[in-house]
C-alpha cells in the first residue's frame, strides 16, 4: 500500500497552491505529496471569452512572487488600479487608488484556467505526484494518519489529509465535520461582458435598489460581472435575450464605460456565508471553501484561503515534528484565527451593508455618509483599503 507525508484532496486552485507552497521544503526533508483531483487539469491554456476569473489581492501577488510564479501569472492578470465604489442614485463615492496605497495595483484578476495552469506547469513531479482523474470516496483515521480510499478501491496512507474539495465537500460530511451556513437570500449572477471604453484598470462596486453589482477590469478589455439579486430575477435575467440583459444592466450600472456592447454565458450562484466548525484535526486540516466561503462581492474568499495555505505551509516547514503532528496543526490555526475572522467579519459586514432590497432611509443615509466618510477620512480610506488589499491583519 502506498504511503504518503500529505495528501491534498482537491487539486484546484487551493490545493494546488499549497503544494507549490510546500514543494521545496517538501523535497529538502524528502517529503512526498500527492494530489487526488477528479478532473484532469489538460496541458495547455484555452483563451475563452467566458472564463471564470478571481480577483487577487496585493497580499496575493506578494504570495506568488516569494514563490518564483508572479512573473508567469502577471502575463494574463489584469492590474486594478482603482476601485470606485458608488451608491447608484445617491452621491456618496468612494475611490481606493494604487497611487495613494503606494502599490503598482490594489489587486488583479486572474482567468481560473490561467492561474491553475501556471500552478500546475510548476509542481515538479519528483515531490508532487497526480491522482488524476481520482476521486477520494473514504476517509478512514488510523492512530498516525489517514486511510484514503479511491474511487478504483486503491488506497493511499498519509501522515497528514488536506481537504481542499471545495464548498459542497462529501467527505466532511462523511468525517462528521458541522457546517454553519447562513443565506443572503440572494444569488450572484456571474458574466463577462465588453464595454464601449477602455476600462483602464478600474473596478466598480456599484449598490443599487436590488442589491449590489461589480466590474472588475479582465484582458481584452472584458469586465467580470458579479451581480447580486434575488434568486427568481437571477433567473429572470438568465433567460433574457443579450440586449434585453445589457439594457437593464446598463440602467443599473450607467455609463461610466460607455455603452455595454457583449455579454457572455451567465450562471446563477446562491449566496450564503458558510463555516467549518472544525478546521482541524490530529492529521486532518480543511482548507479553502470547505473551511470557509464568503460572499463574492468583497472579493476575498480565495485570498483568505491563499493566506490560510501559506501560513500551514510555513508552519509545517518550521516544525520538526510530523506534519500531522495535533499541537502544530493548532499553533497553524491559533496564528490564522485572526485573519479568518477579520477577513469574514469584513466580507459579512460590506454585504447587509449595501444590499438595497430593504427601502429603510436610515440604512441608506448611514451608507450614503459612510462612502462620504470613506473618501473624506485617511484612517477609514486605508483601513478599508488594506482590507481590499488582503493585508488587514498584517502589520502595517
Amino acid at each position: 500500500m502506498q504511503r504518503t507525508q500529505l495528501a491534498i484532496i482537491g487539486g484546484g486552485l487551493v490545493g494546488a497552491s499549497l503544494a507549490l507552497i510546500l514543494q521545496a521544503g517538501a523535497r529538502a526533508r524528502g517529503w512526498q505529496i500527492v494530489l487526488v483531483e477528479p478532473f484532469a487539469p489538460g496541458d495547455a491554456y484555452q483563451p475563452s471569452y467566458d472564463a471564470r476569473s478571481s480577483a487577487l489581492s496585493f497580499g496575493s501577488r506578494q504570495i506568488y512572487e516569494r514563490l518564483g510564479l508572479w512573473q508567469q501569472i502577471a502575463q494574463r492578470a489584469e492590474p486594478i488600479t482603482q476601485i470606485h465604489v458608488s451608491d447608484r442614485g445617491r452621491f456618496g463615492a468612494a475611490r481606493l487608488t494604487a497611487v495613494e496605497e503606494g502599490v503598482p495595483a490594489l489587486g488583479y484578476v486572474v482567468e481560473n484556467a490561467w492561474l491553475g495552469q501556471c500552478l500546475w506547469h510548476a509542481l515538479e513531479p519528483e515531490v508532487v505526484s497526480w491522482r488524476c482523474p481520482a476521486e477520494v470516496r473514504r476517509m478512514d483515521a488510523l492512530g498516525d494518519g489517514y486511510r484514503l480510499t479511491l474511487d478504483d478501491d486503491s488506497q493511499l496512507d498519509c501522515d497528514l489529509a488536506v481537504l481542499a474539495d471545495g464548498g459542497r465537500s462529501g467527505l466532511r460530511e462523511q468525517l462528521g465535520i458541522n457546517v454553519r451556513s447562513s443565506s443572503y437570500g440572494q444569488t450572484a449572477l456571474i458574466a463577462n461582458v465588453s464595454p464601449s471604453e477602455a476600462h483602464r484598470g478600474q473596478a466598480f462596486e456599484r449598490f443599487t435598489e436590488n442589491g449590489p453589482l461589480a466590474l472588475l477590469p479582465l484582458p481584452e478589455n472584458r469586465c467580470a460581472l458579479v451581480w447580486t439579486r434575488n434568486g427568481r430575477d437571477v433567473e429572470r435575467l438568465r433567460e433574457l435575450p443579450d440586449a434585453a440583459f445589457l439594457a437593464e444592466l446598463q440602467d443599473a450600472f450607467g455609463y461610466r464605460l460607455g455603452t455595454l456592447h457583449q455579454v457572455g454565458v451567465r450562471h446563477g450562484y446562491p449566496l450564503s456565508l458558510t463555516e467549518a466548525d472544525e478546521q482541524i484535526r490530529p492529521h486532518l486540516v480543511v482548507l479553502g471553501n470547505a473551511a470557509h466561503s464568503l460572499h463574492p462581492i468583497a472579493g476575498q474568499g480565495f485570498n483568505l484561503s491563499l493566506r490560510d495555505a501559506k501560513a500551514l505551509g510555513d508552519r509545517l516547514l518550521q516544525e520538526d515534528a510530523a506534519p500531522g503532528d495535533f499541537s502544530v496543526l493548532q499553533r497553524y490555526l491559533d496564528g490564522q484565527r485572526l485573519d479568518q475572522q477579520m477577513t469574514v467579519g469584513f466580507s459579512d459586514r460590506v454585504t447587509p451593508l449595501f444590499s438595497n432590497d430593504q427601502p429603510l432611509l436610515g440604512l441608506a443615509t448611514g451608507r450614503n455618509i459612510g462612502l462620504l466618510g470613506l473618501d473624506l477620512l485617511p484612517p477609514a480610506k486605508r483601513w478599508f483599503a488594506r482590507q481590499a488589499m488582503g493585508l488587514g491583519a498584517r502589520p502595517v
